[in-house]
Order: C-alpha cells, then sequence, then structure tokens
C-alpha cells in the first residue's frame, strides 16, 4: 500500500465531505451552517492544495486547478460571511447567508470533480 496515496486520497475525501456537511441545510438560516465546518472545510481544502502542488502530470495539473478553486471559493464564502457577522451593521441576514452557502456550493462543485477525476484515475491504472 503506498501511504503518499492514502493521504492524498484521504484529504480529497475528507475535502469534500467536509463541504458537503457545510452545505446541506436551509440556506437562509445561519443555524444549519457550522462557522468551525467552514472552517474546517477551508483548512482541509487548503492541505489538499499543498498535496497536490509538485505532480507534473496533466492529471496532477487538474487536481491542482480543482483544489486552487475550492479554496478560493471557500476563502470567499469566509470572508463574507465575516463581514455580514462583525463588520455589517445587519449583521448575517439571509441574502448574506445565501450567498456563502452559494459559493461554498461552487467549491462542493469543485471537490466533486476532485474526487471523480481520482476515481477515474484509480480506475485506469493497470497492475
Amino acid at each position: 500500500m503506498n501511504l503518499e496515496k492514502v493521504v492524498f486520497g484521504f484529504f480529497i475525501v475528507l475535502a469534500l465531505t467536509l463541504n458537503f456537511a457545510f452545505f446541506v441545510g436551509d440556506m437562509t438560516n445561519p443555524l444549519y451552517h457550522n462557522t468551525f465546518i467552514l472552517f474546517a472545510a477551508l483548512i482541509v481544502s487548503m492541505i489538499t492544495t499543498v498535496l497536490k502542488f509538485g505532480d507534473s502530470t496533466h492529471m496532477g495539473a487538474i487536481f491542482f486547478a480543482t483544489s486552487l478553486v475550492a479554496d478560493i471559493q471557500l476563502l470567499i464564502a469566509a470572508v463574507i460571511w465575516g463581514w455580514a457577522a462583525h463588520i455589517s451593521p445587519d449583521g448575517v441576514t439571509p441574502a448574506a447567508m445565501v450567498a456563502v452557502v452559494s459559493i461554498s456550493g461552487g467549491a462542493l462543485l469543485a471537490n466533486i470533480v476532485s474526487v471523480v477525476l481520482l476515481v477515474a484515475e484509480t480506475l485506469s491504472i493497470r497492475r
């Protein structure tokens, strides 16, 4: 068993599941979307980006690109939520929460693409 592949696969799937855990629920209600889960999804997504860095294959470049997309979208979602919660005089409105959850949905889609590519790459490997 290749430990590097295990760690790589673990973090890709963990990034997807954490992102999904944050995304699920009523989009307008902040009670359904935990800030710690968003933070964990962002941190794990950044870890997957670091793990993908340096792979010079075409598939590695696509993995890296999808990871960067997820990082940027999760970072934007966190900034919007932070702005709404701490700077905006209106607080976390349903409109702000919908923006946060929608952007995290884009990151979720990028993570789904990564997992699909991982499965496709795994199926294409011949022993």
